[in-house]
């Protein structure tokens, strides 16, 4: 057994000598790795397909969150471009009212408009301005194009208001071409006025631009109503059929101008002044 196993290490000895001198067996390895490759692969394919899978879901799921994050971005972006849109219309809205008050001369205050009324046959809403804010009972509204309506009752916070269109309203009126004056009755429709009392042969035409006449000391003269819409002559009747736009965007506004004559200005400036008196007495 000791000869044979020195004569096997002699022989192993001498061949790893020889091929590490001539590489002898380079070509009987690459044989043999051929051969064993397909096991190899074998062997390696379950545990490479699982951590093929493992990165496809990986993948797939961190597409799936950013994909989700891209849309709760948009989303969050495009809420604040609708808000700043509303801002600046509303900033626009109250320049105009600014405007407005600036040209009205007398004391004015915007309101807020709290609530429509949905009945189709009455034009009312309610307002954020109260009897603690000096409103009273027929005092007129203007937004920035024009008469928009009246207040009909008021509470110590709130008021509520007519349309001129309502159909229970009416509004003196002149033409601003020749004055020709004449009232202006709500049809129960935003888009519509009706000009009953016109006779036939009135110097009235499509286009005309009607203006508060001041009579009756509700609304301040000179402000617009609307414009003539249609004209239809009737000629087996006294009045023609006269239809007029209003000028005021009755139906799109969100905060109107209350606006106090000057006539009512000075009853209650005397009242204040009296009230002064008694106080000092």
């Amino acid at each position: 057994m000791g000869a044979r196993f020195l004569l096997l290490s002699a022989v192993c000895l001498s061949l790893m000598i020889l091929d590490r001198r001539d590489q002898h067996l380079e070509r009987v390895r690459q044989g043999l790795s051929v051969l064993v490759y397909p096991v190899r692969v074998l062997v390696d394919l379950p545990f490479s397909g699982w951590a093929s899978v493992r990165t496809n879901f990986a993948t797939r799921d961190a597409l799936v969150a950013e994909n989700e994050a891209l849309k709760r971005e948009r989303l969050n972006s495009e809420f604040r471009l609708q808000r700043l849109a509303a801002l600046e219309m509303e900033n626009a809205r109250l320049r105009e009212l600014l405007d407005s008050q600036a040209r009205v001369g007398s004391r004015a205050l915007i309101a807020e408009i709290l609530a429509v009324d949905l009945d189709p046959y009455r034009q009312r809403f309610d307002l954020n301005r109260g009897l603690i804010d000096g409103v009273y009972v027929g005092q007129a509204l203007i937004d920035a194009r024009g008469v928009v309506g009246q207040v009909m009752r008021v509470g110590p916070l709130t008021a509520e208001a007519v349309l001129i269109t309502d159909a229970d309203h009416a509004l003196p009126v002149s033409v601003n071409r020749n004055g020709l004056r004449t009232i202006a009755v709500g049809t129960g429709d935003s888009g519509r006025l009706r000009l009953p009392y016109l006779t036939n042969n009135a110097d009235v035409e499509v286009g005309d631009l009607l203006v508060s006449s001041g009579l009756g000391g509700v609304f301040p003269a000179g402000y617009p109503v609307g414009r003539i819409a249609e004209k239809r002559l009737r000629p087996d009747q006294a009045f023609a059929e006269v239809i007029a736009e209003p000028a005021s965007a009755l139906d799109r506004d969100r905060e109107v101008l209350l606006v106090w004559n000057a006539a009512d200005e000075v009853p209650r400036a005397s009242e204040a002044a009296a009230a002064n008196r008694s106080n000092a007495d």
